[in-house]
């Protein structure tokens, strides 16, 4: 899928390791017994990832826009321009180094 692939290419200009789905297969099966194992594990939630749940139980959200981009992913004609994409992560960082 294309999106798959612009979304690895971007990881790799950021820098961000990918991890292949053979390393994951390795990984699972070396660890029998995992529910046990995870048990005692806990997740938290950032403040970003509050602010966007907070967000997406908004009543702004527009469920009607939310609706054609799942099917147009789910029908494969939704694209992103790759630059588009860099521009925004770059305005971000940027952003983020002003404040």
């Amino acid at each position: 899928m294309e999106i798959r692939d612009r979304a690895e290419d971007l990881k790799a200009l950021l820098g961000v390791p990918t991890t292949s789905p053979s390393t994951l297969q390795r990984a699972r099966s070396e660890k029998a017994g995992a529910e046990s194992v995870l048990a005692g594990d806990m997740a938290t939630v950032s403040d970003a990832g509050a602010a966007a749940a907070q967000q997406a139980a908004d009543d702004s959200v527009r469920m009607d826009k939310v609706a054609e981009v799942r099917a147009a992913i789910a029908a494969g004609t939704y694209h992103v321009s790759a630059e588009a994409v860099a521009g925004k992560v770059v305005d971000a960082m940027l952003a983020d180094r002003e404040s």
